[in-house]
């Protein structure tokens, strides 16, 4: 039994389609509050809110980075996007 081939017909197309598989689109909700809001206690208070912290770790998982160059590179795609 022979393999099925798929003959490309249109490397225009096909190149085309592989830059789109490796695109990657990263939205941020604007109205989402990044930095925390103070607790009102002592000791030092949270950078990132409790939204902002799992969208953190989700790219830290997604990336396989450590923790500080993820949060450098959150800061990075807010000022890209224009959000503080």
């Amino acid at each position: 039994m022979s393999r099925p081939t798929n003959k490309t017909l249109d490397w225009l197309e096909y190149t085309k389609a592989l830059k789109r598989h490796g695109s990657l689109t990263i939205r941020f909700d604007p109205d989402m509050a990044w930095a925390s809001l103070p607790s009102g206690k002592r000791g030092r208070q949270h950078a990132y809110s409790d939204a902002a912290a799992p969208t953190c770790l989700a790219m830290k998982g997604l990336f396989g980075m450590a923790l500080r160059r993820t949060t450098a590179f959150v800061n990075c795609l807010l000022r890209q996007v224009g959000l503080d």
